[in-house]
């Protein structure tokens, strides 16, 4: 930041220094110095205010040896290296995740700026890094599985030192709904059942596997299972099944 401020005050500096240049340079050459400066130091202003989306899957300070690892795993899969020394496509993809979604209500009316503004992905709305839910999906297209990295933060407490069971379950619904997205296209949550077979330490890194069980017509079949990282405890079982829906009536046209 303080580096761009100083090549953008520079660059007024040169703007403000044009009437020094000699005489017998001509107009012409003047009109272009000017013009040069003028485009780099907008170019300046551009780099230094300019918007691109912080894509919230990526690994960061927050993130515990268990995430890292786990991270790490699924994340070398993502591109293998042939026998002929090049790079491909491996089983795995990230999908990356962002904290902002669609800007519409139901009924086809559309939300003011000020809410369009302030619309968040639940469960991307905390800013502070670590505090709720931290997490990393990736998918499967041969094995048609999802996986998603959870690390559980102090914000999602319900019984005392363990996670909320609202909170495991959105994640549930969020990790099956990508999955079944990735799968089928638009979807809508038509049933999830979740049976919870132990409380998930507060803090602690645990494993979402998605699997597609089958699919009917519109009707999308997904079984998923939270595990502790090491695969040794059996947190839930889910069945969920997902309706494929158009475009537009998920924007309520």
């Amino acid at each position: 930041m303080a580096r761009s401020l100083v090549r953008i005050c520079n660059g007024f500096k040169r703007l403000g220094s044009l009437s020094s240049i000699p005489t017998q340079l001509s107009q012409q050459s003047a009109s272009v110095s000017v013009r040069t400066t003028a485009v780099r130091s907008m170019v300046a202003l551009q780099s230094l205010f300019s918007f691109k989306p912080r894509d919230f899957s990526l690994p960061n300070s927050s993130w515990g040896s268990e995430m890292m690892r786990l991270y790490e795993h699924y994340d070398s899969q993502c591109e293998v290296e042939t026998e002929g020394g090049e790079k491909q496509e491996g089983p795995w993809q990230r999908l990356p995740s962002y904290n902002r979604s669609l800007k519409y209500a139901t009924g086809g009316i559309y939300l003011s700026k000020m809410i369009q503004s302030k619309a968040r992905l639940f469960t991307r709305n905390i800013r502070e890094t670590g505090a709720a839910f931290e997490y990393v999906c990736f998918v499967n297209s041969e094995e048609q599985k999802c996986v998603c990295i959870l690390q559980a933060g102090h914000l999602l407490e319900g019984p005392p030192g363990h996670v909320h069971g609202g909170a495991i379950a959105t994640m549930i619904d969020t990790v099956t709904g990508t999955h079944a997205t990735f799968l089928s296209g638009p979807v809508m949550t038509a049933n999830l059942n979740i049976n919870y077979r132990s409380p998930v330490p507060l803090g602690s890194t645990v494993v979402l596997e998605s699997s597609l069980d089958k699919k009917e017509g519109r009707k999308t079949f997904i079984t998923c299972k939270v595990t502790s990282s090491d695969g040794s405890k059996l947190h839930t079982e889910t069945t969920a099944l997902f309706l494929s829906v158009s475009v537009s009536h998920l924007l309520g046209a």
